[in-house]
């Protein structure tokens, strides 16, 4: 039961540094003041980074950098077209629809098992 819940933390992490990740991102296009823009952008990467270092305690490297890619993927594309009113095409729903199915069969695999072949 300690893993499952250290596992969950784990993509709680990674998601938290794709969702910091593409706020660096927002905050660059947001913002005009080049100190707020550049502050913003340097405070919400040192936050992904160490968001993403936590998940790399709980995850394996794969899962941990697939998860946080997907998380960024998805934010910046649904911030794109909720903020700044930038189309998505059926092609970009397409891959987020994949990017999901992958990172839910990752989820779902366990690296840590290993079969032997005695």
């Amino acid at each position: 039961m300690a893993d499952a819940q250290l596992k969950k933390r784990g993509y709680i992490w990674a998601i938290s540094a794709g969702l910091n990740a593409a706020l660096a991102a927002i905050s660059a296009k947001f913002f005009s003041s080049l100190v707020i823009k550049y502050g913003l952008v340097v405070i919400c990467n040192v936050v992904m980074w160490a968001c993403y270092v936590n998940s790399l305690r709980a995850l394996s490297s794969l899962q941990a950098t697939v998860t946080n890619f997907a998380a960024n993927f998805l934010s910046s594309g649904l911030a794109g077209l909720f903020l700044f009113q930038e189309s998505l095409s059926f092609r970009w729903f397409a891959g987020a629809l994949s990017i999901t199915i992958g990172v839910l069969i990752l989820s779902k695999s366990s690296v840590d098992k290993k079969v032997s072949s005695d």
